[in-house]
């Protein structure tokens, strides 16, 4: 894969809403880097050039679709929240 093509991957952000994630997606939007962000509800602003996708990291079946197409996903999910035990096994 050449610079250019790899420049024009396209990235899938976890945790995009957070306080790491959000400033990822702005520095990756700045640089012209496609960027899509899985959240779980739609009613979050992103930079318009940004793409959203709905989906829920603990049903497999929602991720499918927005992981198509992807090269590079950073995870940055914050599973310790929530009412539910187990975070660690969840995390691998």
């Amino acid at each position: 894969m050449t610079e250019t093509e790899n420049a024009k991957a396209k990235v899938l952000i976890t945790g995009a809403t957070g306080f790491i994630g959000r400033r990822l997606v702005d520095a990756l939007a700045a640089e012209g880097i496609p960027v899509r962000c899985l959240v779980r509800r739609l009613d979050v602003a992103f930079p318009p050039q940004v793409e959203v996708a709905q989906g829920d990291m603990l049903q497999r079946n929602s991720l499918l679709a927005p992981l198509r197409g992807i090269e590079t996903a950073y995870y940055l999910v914050h599973a310790m929240g929530g009412e539910r035990a187990g975070f660690e096994q969840r995390d691998r």
